[in-house]
C-alpha cells in the first residue's frame, strides 16, 4: 500500500483504447507532459484513463438522483490508480455552437461588467437605476425586442423569392415555395383568392405581387383542386401564406437542417434597425461608463478595454469593480487573446482560442491541490505567444496544482518538470510508456520518435525554392482587421502565411476563391468534423464504404441470396440489427441512475443482423472488415485496386492506425483534415488540371514526425503542377516552404498589414516581423546537447 504522502499518481494495469496494460509513476505538483505520434495513446492515458477515473471517482460522491442528471463517461480499463486528487478537464472539444455565447460569457467578464455599468454607470437624469440583468442581451429585461438579443433581423426580397420573373406561378415563379403537395395547395388557394397563376410574374400589377409574397394575413378559402383525371377531388378549406411569412417559419421553427439550409438561401441578414445591432434595450443603451455604452465598450479589443478603465477615475465602487475587471483582463491578454472582444461569439473562434479562454477562467478560480488536464493549450498559438502560455502554466502549478499536458510543441516540452512519451508508433503498434522521467533523459530511448526532434534537431537541408509560375492578386481587402489590404501569392509554389494570433491570416486565406483570376479550381481542406453522428466514420466518407459493400455483394453467398449493397449498410433496414438499428450499442435506463450505453444483446456491437454476417470477403464479414485499422486494410484490400487507392491516400497522412469504422464523432480536428486531404488525394490521381489547396493549421494537433509526413504530400501537389497556401504556426513547415507572407506586427487592431513577404530565409532577416527570430531558429546549427542528455 502506498503511503498517503506519496507524491506520485501511480497507474496500474492501463488498458484504455490501443494501451498495453501500461504501468506508469506521474509526479503531481508538476509540470507533465504527455508526448508520442498521432494515435499512439497519450490522450487515452492522460483523458482516458487518469482524468476519466477521477471524475468517476467524484461522481461516485453526488447523491445517485444527481447523478442521473448528469453526463457521465464510464469506468476506464484500468486495474488501479493511486495518489490521484480531483481533476479539471479542458479539452479542445467545443459545445453545441450559438451566437448568444461568447468571450465574454465563456470568461464571465461579461457579468463583471452588467455589475459595472448596474452599480457605477452614468444614467439619464430621472432614470432608475437597472438590474445587472438589464445589460444582458440573453435576458428579457435586456434584450431588443425588435431581434430578441440576436442584434440581427431576417428579411428577404422579390429578387430572391422569384428570381425567374418570365415564369407563372404555375410554372413555378416562386421558388421559396415548398415543393409537392404544399406547393400546389397555395397555387390553388391563390387561384381560389382570383390571382391569374398563369400569367408571368412580371406582367402582374405591383400591389397584388407584393401582396402574395409580403402579406401578414392568412385567408381562408374554399379550394376546388384540379388534379389528375379520374381521382375524386374533393372541396377543403385552403388557408394562404405568404412566401415570406413562410421562409421565416421554416427558418425559425423547423428541426430539418436541409429545409432550414434551403430557407436560408432566400433571406438577407442585417443589423437590426431598432438597436443598431447592439441586441440591447434603448433604456441600457442610454446608461455610460466612460462616455461609451456598454455595447461599445464590449466591441472593444480586451487589451483596448483594459486602457479605457484604467484611464476612468471614478467612486471606490467603480474603483473596486475595475480593478477586479482588469485583473480577469490582464489574464486573458497574457494568453495572447487580447485582440478579441467581449461581444466575440465563440462559433467564430478557434478550439485552441476557446480552451485559452477556459484556461484564463481557471487561474482565476484559485483552486489549488487539483490535476490539470490539457489537451494542447498550444494549438493555434504563434511560438510568441507559446511563451506567455508557458508562464501561466507555471503560475498554475505554482498556486499549489499538477498540471498534465497532452502537447507535440517543442518549446513546451523542453519546459516540462516530467516527460511520458507514448509509443513507439500508432494504433497496435503503440500504447507502451517508452519513457517516463525529466525530458533530458529521454537521449536514452532510441525507439522514442519525439527524442529526435527534442534533442538531436538539425536544421533544414538547404534547398531551392520554386519558381512562380505566376501570381495570385489578393485586394484590396477590408475584413475585420484588414483595412484595403492587397497581397499576392505565387502559383506553382508552396505559401506559408505567419503572424501572431489574431494578426489576420485566416481573414486573409478567407478570401481566397474560385472566382479570382487563375484560379481553375479551389479546395479549401478546414477541421471541421466530417459527420456530426457515430452513422458517419473513416470509411463512409472516404467512399470506401461503397467498394467494400460492392465486394460483399460479388460474393458467390449474396448472389445466391439476391442481396444487394443496401443490404450491408448499417443505417437501412434490411442489413443492420433492428435492436440496436445499426448502432452497435443501446441505452440502458436504470432507476436513479445515468442511462448508460451497453453492447447491443443480440449483434454485441457487431450492427448487423446474422444473415447478413454469414456473407463473408477472403474469411472475413463486413463487421470485422470495418473493425480493420487502414494499415491492416491496406494489406487485406491489396487486390482491389479502387480500395487500395483510398487507403494508400490515408496511409499517406498518417492515419494508418484509425479504424474503418471509426466514428466521426471520436476523431479530432486534425484527423478530420487529414482525412479530407487524403479523399483529395486519391481524387488528384485522376484529375487533370491546376487545383489551389487552402489549408488552415494543417499540422494542429500533429507530432512533429507526423508533421514530416503530412509535408511531403503537400510538396507533392505542389511538384505535381499544383499551389499550395498554408495558415501556419509551426516554424518547422514555414521554414520548408517556398514563400512565406507574415501578416501583423501585432494581433487585432495592431495586426492586419503585411510586415514581411519572399522566401524563408529572407523573412527571417527580417528586423519587422515578430515571426522572424523564431524562423531564423529553424536555420541555426543544433545546439549542443544538455549535460544530462548527453551521458
Amino acid at each position: 500500500m502506498q503511503s498517503p504522502h506519496d507524491g506520485y499518481v501511480r497507474v496500474r494495469g492501463a488498458r484504455e483504447h490501443n494501451l498495453r496494460n501500461v504501468d506508469v509513476d506521474v509526479p503531481r505538483d508538476a509540470l507533465v507532459v504527455f508526448t508520442g505520434v498521432s494515435g499512439s495513446g497519450k490522450s487515452s492515458l492522460a483523458f482516458g484513463t487518469i482524468y476519466a477515473e477521477a471524475q468517476r471517482r467524484y461522481f461516485e460522491s453526488v447523491a445517485p438522483y444527481a447523478r442521473r442528471l448528469i453526463h457521465q463517461v464510464g469506468a476506464p480499463r484500468v486495474t488501479e490508480i493511486t495518489g490521484l486528487p480531483p481533476a479539471v478537464s479542458l479539452e479542445q472539444r467545443r459545445s453545441a455552437p450559438s451566437s448568444r455565447s461568447s468571450v465574454g460569457t465563456v470568461t464571465t467578464l461579461s457579468n463583471s461588467l452588467r455589475m459595472l455599468f448596474s452599480r457605477a454607470g452614468t444614467y439619464p437624469a430621472g432614470a432608475e437605476r437597472l438590474d445587472s440583468d438589464a445589460f444582458s442581451s440573453n435576458t428579457a429585461a435586456g434584450a431588443c425586442p425588435e431581434c430578441h438579443g440576436l442584434g440581427r433581423v431576417h428579411g428577404t426580397s422579390e429578387e430572391l423569392l422569384v428570381p425567374d420573373p418570365s415564369l407563372s406561378i404555375r410554372d413555378g415563379a416562386i421558388v421559396a415555395w415548398p415543393g409537392a403537395w404544399q406547393g400546389k395547395n397555395l397555387r390553388d388557394v391563390l387561384d381560389a383568392l382570383g390571382y391569374d397563376v398563369d400569367r408571368p410574374w412580371r406582367e402582374l400589377a405591383q400591389e397584388d405581387r407584393h401582396w402574395i409574397l409580403f402579406t401578414d394575413e392568412q385567408p381562408v378559402v374554399t379550394v376546388h383542386p384540379v388534379r389528375d383525371a379520374g381521382r375524386i377531388q374533393r372541396p377543403y378549406q385552403g388557408t394562404y401564406m405568404s412566401a415570406r411569412r413562410y421562409v421565416l417559419h421554416t427558418f425559425a421553427d423547423t428541426k430539418s437542417q436541409s429545409l432550414r439550409t434551403r430557407a436560408e438561401r432566400f433571406l438577407t441578414s442585417s443589423p437590426c434597425p431598432a438597436c443598431g445591432g447592439s441586441r440591447l434595450r434603448p433604456e441600457s443603451l442610454a446608461v455610460t461608463f466612460a462616455g461609451r455604452t456598454i455595447a461599445e465598450l464590449a466591441a472593444l479589443p480586451l487589451a483596448e478595454l483594459a486602457e479605457v478603465l484604467a484611464a476612468h477615475e471614478g467612486g471606490t465602487t467603480a474603483r473596486v469593480l475595475t480593478d477586479d475587471l482588469r485583473a480577469r483582463i490582464a489574464v486573458v491578454t497574457e494568453l495572447g487573446l487580447g485582440y478579441l472582444g467581449l461581444d466575440r461569439t465563440t462559433p467564430t473562434l478557434s478550439a485552441g482560442e476557446l480552451q485559452r479562454l477556459r484556461l484564463a477562467t481557471q487561474l482565476r478560480s484559485g483552486l489549488f491541490g487539483v490535476v490539470y488536464v490539457l489537451d494542447e493549450p498550444s494549438a493555434g498559438l504563434h511560438p510568441a505567444d507559446a511563451e506567455a502560455l508557458l508562464v501561466v502554466l507555471d503560475r498554475l502549478k505554482a498556486a499549489g496544482n499538477s498540471v498534465f499536458v497532452v502537447e507535440h510543441h517543442l518549446d513546451v516540452v523542453r519546459r516540462a518538470d516530467w516527460l511520458v512519451d507514448v509509443g513507439p508508433a500508432a494504433g497496435e503498434h503503440g500504447g507502451q510508456v517508452l519513457h517516463s522521467g525529466p525530458p533530458a533523459a529521454l537521449a536514452e530511448v532510441p525507439e522514442s520518435v519525439t527524442r529526435r526532434f527534442l534533442l538531436d534537431r538539425q536544421p533544414p537541408p538547404p534547398r531551392t525554392v520554386r519558381e512562380p509560375s505566376g501570381w495570385l492578386k489578393l485586394g484590396p481587402v477590408t475584413r475585420h482587421n484588414l483595412h484595403g489590404l492587397q497581397a499576392e501569392l505565387p502559383f506553382g509554389a508552396l505559401t506559408a502565411v505567419t503572424g501572431v494570433s489574431g494578426s489576420g491570416k485566416s481573414t486573409l486565406a478567407g478570401q481566397i476563391t474560385d472566382e479570382l483570376p487563375g484560379v481553375q479550381r479551389l479546395v479549401t481542406v478546414d477541421q471541421k468534423p466530417i459527420g456530426r453522428t457515430p452513422r458517419s466514420n473513416l470509411a463512409t466518407y472516404t467512399g470506401l464504404f461503397d467498394v467494400v459493400r460492392k465486394l460483399f455483394t460479388e460474393e458467390r453467398e449474396s448472389r445466391a441470396r439476391g442481396y444487394k449493397a443496401g443490404r450491408f449498410s448499417f443505417n437501412v433496414k434490411g442489413g443492420r440489427c433492428e435492436t440496436c438499428q445499426g448502432e452497435g450499442f443501446v441505452s440502458v435506463e436504470l432507476l436513479f441512475l445515468p442511462s448508460t450505453y451497453a453492447p447491443c444483446p443480440d449483434c454485441h456491437g457487431a450492427r448487423y443482423n446474422p444473415r447478413t454476417l454469414q456473407v463473408t470477403h477472403r474469411g472475413l464479414n463486413i463487421a470485422e472488415v470495418l473493425d480493420l485499422t487502414v494499415e491492416a486494410a491496406a494489406d487485406f484490400f491489396a487486390g482491389s485496386p479502387a480500395a487500395a487507392r483510398s487507403l494508400h491516400a490515408l496511409l499517406e497522412v498518417g492515419l494508418g492506425y484509425l479504424r474503418l469504422g471509426q466514428p466521426a464523432t471520436e476523431l479530432s480536428g486534425g484527423e478530420a483534415q487529414r482525412i479530407k486531404l487524403a479523399s483529395e488525394l486519391q481524387r488528384s490521381t485522376t484529375r487533370r488540371g491546376h487545383t489551389l489547396y487552402v489549408l488552415d493549421e494543417p499540422t494542429t494537433g500533429l507530432h512533429p514526425a507526423d508533421a514530416e509526413v503530412l509535408m511531403r504530400q503537400l510538396h507533392g501537389l505542389v511538384d505535381a503542377g499544383n499551389t499550395v497556401v498554408v495558415v501556419e504556426h509551426d516554424m518547422a513547415v514555414v521554414a520548408g516552404a517556398d514563400w512565406v507572407l507574415d501578416l501583423g506586427p501585432g494581433g487585432g487592431a495592431e495586426g492586419g498589414r503585411i510586415v514581411a513577404a519572399g522566401p524563408p530565409r529572407e523573412v527571417a532577416r527580417s528586423g519587422r516581423s515578430r515571426t522572424a527570430p523564431y524562423l531564423a531558429k529553424e536555420f541555426a546549427p543544433a545546439p549542443a546537447r544538455p549535460a544530462a542528455a548527453a551521458r
